[in-house]
Order: C-alpha cells, then sequence, then structure tokens
C-alpha cells in the first residue's frame, strides 16, 4: 500500500497550490478599488407630467429603454434644484421617494450643502414653468442665469465639471456666447440641445462627413422660439456634415403665410425638397385615410396657406429653409449639389400619448448626457447649439421686425469629430 500511496502525494500537493494560487489571484482582482460612481446635480425649472424636468429626472433616477433591454442609470443623481412648485408639482414626491434632497439654492445643490462642489456633472432643464414673455413672445427662461450660478461655484471651487443645457442657450446673442465662452475657459465639457439630432431617423440615414450639400430643408410644427429651435437643430445636424463643415450664417427671413410660399417658390431645389421633407410626415392631412392628390408644391401651398418659414443664408452660400406647417412630426431632406440626390428622413418624435413608446424620444439623450459625465467628452461641439440658438434669435426678430436680419456676429464655424454617428440608431 505504501507503494502505491506515495507517488500521490506530490500530485495532491500540486492540486493545493494550485487552488492557492487561484484564491490568492481572485483575492487580488477582488481587491483592486471599484470607480465610484459619477454624481449629478439636476437644475430644473418646474416639475409636472410631461414636463422635460419630468422626463429627464425619471430616466435618471429609475433608467430607461436601451438597445433592446432596460438600462438603470450608469450615474447618481444625488441632488436637486426646482425653481417653481405648481400645484400639479411632483418633484417634492419623486425626491421623497428616491431619497434624493430638493436644495434651496443652486450653489447648495452643487455643494451637497457644503462649501465647494460635489458632483461631477450638472443637468440644467429650464424649461416650462411661469415666466414673463418679451415684446416678440419669447418665454425668458432662465437658462443663463442658471449657468451663470453653476459657474460661480465652479470658479469658487477651482474646479469645473460637465454641464447638460436642454435646448437653446438664451434668448440673448451676447449670453449665448458668453455660456460657450465659459465653457472653453473653465475647461469643462458643454453639452446642449434637444432630443431632435440624436432620436430615431426613419429611415436610419446619416450623411458621410464631406457630403457635398447644396440646401436643407425641415417641414416641421409647433410655435416659435420654441419648436422652431427643433426644426433647425433636425436640420443643423445633417447640414453641419457638409463639405468645409459649417461656416456660420449671415442672413435670416422669417415669413408667413402667401410671402413665405412666394419665397419658397422662387427657387426650384427648395420647391423640391419642401415636398420631399413634407412626404415623409406621418400626419398630413388625409381624407377617408387617404390624401386627395399626391403631394407636390402647390398641394402644400393650397393645403397650408397659413404655414410660417425662415429663410437662412450660411457664409459659404448654404442654404438652410425650415417650413412650419400644422402637422405633428419632424422632416427634413437635403440636397447632394453634385449629383442631385435627395436625402430625406423623419426625425422621430412619438409625443406622449400618442404611442406605446410616450416620449422615449429622451432616452438617447439622456444616454448621451450619463456618457459625457462619465467621459467628460460630448457628442457634438457646443457651437452647433450656438449657432441654432442664434438662427432661432434672429427668427423670431426678423417675424417681429417684419425685415431680414443680418447676422455678421454669427459666424460661427466648425467641423463634427470625425465619428459616423451621434444619433440612436
Amino acid at each position: 500500500m505504501k507503494a502505491q500511496t506515495q507517488p500521490m502525494l506530490p500530485i495532491l500537493l500540486k492540486a493545493i497550490l494550485a487552488v492557492f494560487a487561484i484564491a490568492c489571484i481572485a483575492a487580488t482582482v477582488q481587491a483592486e478599488p471599484v470607480a465610484p460612481r459619477k454624481k449629478i446635480a439636476l437644475i430644473g425649472t418646474e416639475v409636472r407630467t410631461h414636463s422635460h424636468a419630468q422626463h429627464f429626472i425619471d430616466r435618471l433616477l429609475v433608467g430607461k429603454a436601451w438597445n433592446g433591454t432596460w438600462q438603470a442609470p450608469t450615474v447618481d443623481l444625488v441632488s436637486l434644484y426646482i425653481d417653481q412648485f405648481p400645484e400639479s408639482d411632483l418633484a417634492r414626491a419623486t425626491a421623497q421617494r428616491h431619497g434624493v434632497p430638493i436644495y434651496e439654492s443652486i450653489e447648495k445643490a452643487l455643494t451637497l450643502g457644503g462649501d465647494t462642489l460635489a458632483v461631477d456633472g450638472v443637468v440644467i432643464i429650464a424649461e416650462h414653468g411661469e415666466y414673463p414673455k418679451n415684446e416678440k413672445g419669447q418665454t425668458l427662461y432662465p437658462r443663463y442665469k442658471f449657468f451663470k450660478e453653476i459657474v460661480q461655484v465652479f470658479e469658487k471651487s477651482g474646479r469645473s465639471v460637465p454641464v447638460f443645457n436642454d435646448k437653446h442657450l438664451s434668448t440673448d446673442w451676447h449670453e449665448c456666447v458668453e455660456m460657450v465662452e465659459d465653457s472653453k475657459r473653465l475647461k469643462f465639457a458643454f453639452f446642449a440641445g434637444s432630443s431632435l439630432p440624436v432620436t430615431w431617423r426613419l429611415p436610419a440615414i446619416d450623411l458621410p462627413l464631406g457630403t457635398p450639400l447644396k440646401e436643407s430643408v425641415c417641414v416641421a410644427y409647433g410655435g416659435v422660439d420654441s419648436y422652431d429651435f427643433h426644426g433647425l437643430e433636425t436640420a443643423q445636424c445633417m447640414s453641419e456634415r457638409r463639405k468645409g463643415g459649417e461656416s456660420g450664417i449671415k442672413l435670416i427671413t422669417a415669413l408667413r403665410g402667401a410671402a413665405m410660399w412666394e419665397k419658397a417658390a422662387a427657387s426650384e431645389t427648395t420647391q423640391q425638397l419642401i415636398v420631399s421633407a413634407i412626404s415623409r410626415s406621418h400626419t398630413l392631412p388625409v381624407t377617408n385615410g387617404y390624401l386627395k392628390e399626391p403631394v407636390s408644391f402647390d398641394w402644400a401651398r393650397r393645403t397650408f396657406p397659413d404655414a410660417y418659414g425662415y429663410f437662412i443664408e450660411h457664409s459659404d452660400g448654404f442654404r438652410t429653409t425650415l417650413v412650419m406647417l400644422p402637422i405633428q412630426d419632424f422632416n427634413y431632406a437635403g440636397l447632394n449639389a453634385e449629383t442631385g440626390e435627395v436625402y430625406s428622413c423623419q426625425m422621430y418624435l412619438p409625443m406622449p400619448g400618442h404611442s406605446a413608446t410616450t416620449a422615449d424620444f429622451f432616452n438617447p439623450l439622456v444616454e448621451h448626457i450619463e456618457q459625457m459625465v462619465i467621459t467628460g467628452k460630448v457628442p457634438y461641439p457646443a457651437e452647433r447649439t450656438l449657432l441654432t440658438s442664434g438662427m432661432t434669435l434672429g427668427a423670431v426678430e426678423s417675424l417681429h421686425t417684419g425685415a431680414p436680419v443680418d447676422t455678421p456676429e454669427m459666424n460661427i464655424r466648425y467641423q463634427v469629430p470625425e465619428r459616423s454617428t451621434f444619433w440612436n440608431n
């Protein structure tokens, strides 16, 4: 028996040593520190059903549908500042349910009640709420005011963190410029804009960088200084990919009714692109489920006589046209100057109550916000939102005065990075 058992000892010893080595490796791996999750503060105007702040807060606290599954938040929403509390307020109950404090000031929300910056990212949702309007009909949301209070905390703390600003920057061009300049001066990632550029596209197209575009048209819906900004972003996220990149804009003309249709009719390519964009709409007026006649420029002019539109001349000769109609979707068309090819799609925006994917178009935008906070990188330059903010301001001014607006100060040049796409496909 001894002759049989003795050779087993080295084998058992090797096995024991192997198990010990594996345990040591596992212990070493487990001992490696795990990077703490990023913490963010959200600064909002009001939180009620279907307000922008409600959509963002819910996704940052509960999660969202993403890539065919449910994705929990990848950052932690740890503080709130809410400016107004209407009778239909949801902020207090939501904050209590999730254990997120609502602070009495923006500074306290960013410092978590302390003396120095204590979060890794800031989200500004200054949309909705009771705020005054100016003589042009623009709602004076406190986006710039919120942003400057955040910048003051950064300066006081000696460091900065990424910031997201929902929709356009301000109703004052100089304030818009200052916001972008502050982000560059303090070297923090600044991501701004709306959900349109990153929502689903039907069909799922993107333009290669350097495409020789001649003109972009968006046919959309909504009010002045609100949904027109969405329409301009729908066009600009495509236009900026043209050969040479964005060159800035020099003239903006806004017109209503017959005057708008007359100006659009002066260009055959504008007519062609308007028809192409309208043809992507899912909400055209029909009778018994059918259009009475084929879609054409003349049909559109007769069907929507009270439409309004913006005609934007870029510094390099490129043109952007926005036509606002009583439909319920956002539709893009662009023309290749060299081949005559037309690119068109719908930027899918299912509004609350219209489908089972109620307001899911916020999901891609929240995903980009989370990734910006985690990586410190923006999906596209802030100059896009600076320029589309300027386009909106110039168009509102043109509607107000009834005259074209020269915009030499909006000579904003930029190019998007060498990356294939920034939207949810």
